[in-house]
């Protein structure tokens, strides 16, 4: 019963608050009618598009009596985001940690995704698959993870230095929690401190991230050069040699 004047706006609130961590779906229909109740005097023929014909709807002397709008709607729950994790290594020096990710609330046995790349939150292309988990009985839920960076410049600077690899997972079916263990390898070649998030989806539904804090200290001093004066108002010199380690 929401009427519209020509060119006005309508705007349609969608609240969306997940009670399990699995996959929504829902279908937003919007159906428009004339005022008056007369028809569009517009004719859907057989050579019409076929998502016009489905979409329309004819009345009895082939005239437009309304038209549909729908809206698929696909909602991902995502987990709250726990503290930081911390990682630390001097510059110059290599470092391997063992990262564990605990995944709250995982349902088994809930529709799986269609596609990995339905998701519009994580990029399917640049995501690893990750071995399948399975509770003993049919139900087999895989998973997705990928290495956010918050810019492009982080990234440049980050993915050369960071390595993640998933060496171990744990699946307890009574409290439905997932753990999925990471060796993270972080080599940096000068002092920094960047930013990252692991984000991991699984194939039931739900979506967790998990920021990484990567924070690499002064590196050890290489040498002392010790300047021995001649004399006063004398300079003293003394070399020494340096090697680039890029072109």
């Amino acid at each position: 019963g929401i009427q519209l004047a020509p060119k006005e706006k309508l705007e349609i609130p969608v609240l969306f608050v997940p009670a399990e961590m699995k996959i929504y779906k829902a279908v937003v229909v919007i159906h428009v009618m004339r005022q008056n109740g007369e028809n569009w005097p517009y004719e859907v023929t057989a050579e019409s598009n076929t998502d016009l014909n489905r979409n329309v709807i004819v009345a009895e002397n082939g005239e437009t009596q309304g038209i549909l709008w729908i809206y698929p709607i696909n909602g991902t729950p995502e987990a709250p985001q726990p503290k930081s994790v911390v990682i630390r290594c001097q510059a110059r020096q290599r470092l391997e940690q063992r990262v564990e990710l605990l995944l709250m609330g995982v349902i088994p046995g809930a529709t799986a995704l269609p596609d990995a790349g339905d998701s519009a939150v994580v990029d399917s292309d640049e995501l690893s698959n990750t071995p399948e988990f399975t509770d003993g009985s049919s139900t087999t839920l895989e998973f997705l993870y990928e290495l956010q960076y918050q810019s492009d410049e982080i990234r440049s600077q980050l993915e050369s230095l960071v390595g993640m690899q998933l060496v171990e997972k744990e699946w307890d079916t009574e409290s439905r929690i997932v753990t999925l263990i990471f060796n993270v390898v972080f080599a940096p070649n000068k002092p920094m401190r960047n930013e990252a998030t692991v984000v991991v989806q699984c194939s039931a539904g739900g979506l967790w991230k998990f920021p990484l804090v990567f924070i690499a200290t002064e590196p050890e001093v290489d040498d002392v050069i010790n300047i021995e004066a001649v004399g006063l108002n004398k300079e003293s010199i003394v070399g020494f040699k340096l090697t680039s380690q890029t072109r």
